[in-house]
């Protein structure tokens, strides 16, 4: 398959590019804008209730062309299904998107997501015509089931949100990978370039990040490190590596060698 027959597709959605980034966090609208720029994003998610909606005052929205990306409105800081589902059809009816990143969280300090209340909201959402990416824990039946309530892709966590901890449990993601047919998008945890790699090697369809780019010492530099980061880990996979063994395996051929 040549590199640009791969592309990621989303709920009939066709993608270049692997990496989707967030919008948060970062110094200025100005460097927001260029990290999205920098990092080749196609996908872009939005806090919904942390963005100015009303477009007579100065918003994230201004500095963002919609033309060029897919915004992602998410539903950031709900804690009940009621509240998610509220800030979807608020995200439809503002003209951003019926593509959403669902989050239900279960507490404040872990904000690890209430499966429970993720799995009502992605019900209601999914039978009103909603494009739903949820976001989950690495939990494969509980993927399974968001898989079989409709939804478009399933983002496990690779560690909690913000904590820059890497893929904690490739072993479930693999298990994940194995067990649902729809995309799977490493959401959170990612903090160097590396871990991006590792997730896209591991055989996940995207990775989503936001803290990794924005609370970085150089936000801009490490938009790039994690595009090119994206592309090689993809490649990896697909170029398919070698078996691990326990012992050395010349790399040159011992045959015809000169006593």
């Amino acid at each position: 398959m040549t590199e640009s027959a791969d592309k990621l597709i989303i709920g009939g959605r066709e993608f270049s590019s692997r990496l989707m980034v967030g919008t948060g966090k970062y110094a200025s609208f100005e460097q927001t804008a260029r990290a999205l720029e920098i990092s080749g994003a196609e996908i872009i998610t939005v806090a919904v209730r942390r963005v100015n909606l009303d477009r007579s005052k100065e918003s994230l929205l201004d500095y963002i062309d919609l033309k060029k990306y897919t915004l992602l409105p998410n539903t950031a800081g709900c804690y009940t299904a009621d509240d998610a589902v509220r800030t979807c059809r608020l995200a439809r009816e503002a003209g951003m998107s019926d593509f959403v990143k669902l989050e239900v969280l279960g507490d404040e300090k872990t904000l690890f997501p209430d499966n429970e209340e993720l799995l009502k909201a992605a019900k209601i959402l999914v039978s009103e015509g909603f494009t739903v990416l949820p976001y989950c824990s690495d939990d494969v039946i509980v993927c399974k089931k968001l898989e079989d309530l409709g939804c478009a892709a399933v983002m496990p966590l690779g560690a909690p949100i913000g904590s820059g901890l890497g893929i904690r449990n490739p072993y479930n993601i693999r298990i994940i990978l194995e067990n649902v047919r729809v995309p799977v998008i490493v959401d959170a945890g990612v903090g160097s370039a590396s871990d991006a790699a590792i997730a896209m090697e591991l055989g996940c369809a995207g990775v989503l990040m936001n803290t990794a780019i924005a609370g970085a010492q150089d936000p801009l530099a490490m938009a790039e490190a994690m595009k090119l980061a994206v592309i090689a880990g993809r490649l990896s996979f697909r170029a398919g590596r070698i078996p691990r063994k326990l012992y050395a395996n010349a790399s040159s051929p011992l045959d015809g060698l000169i006593g």
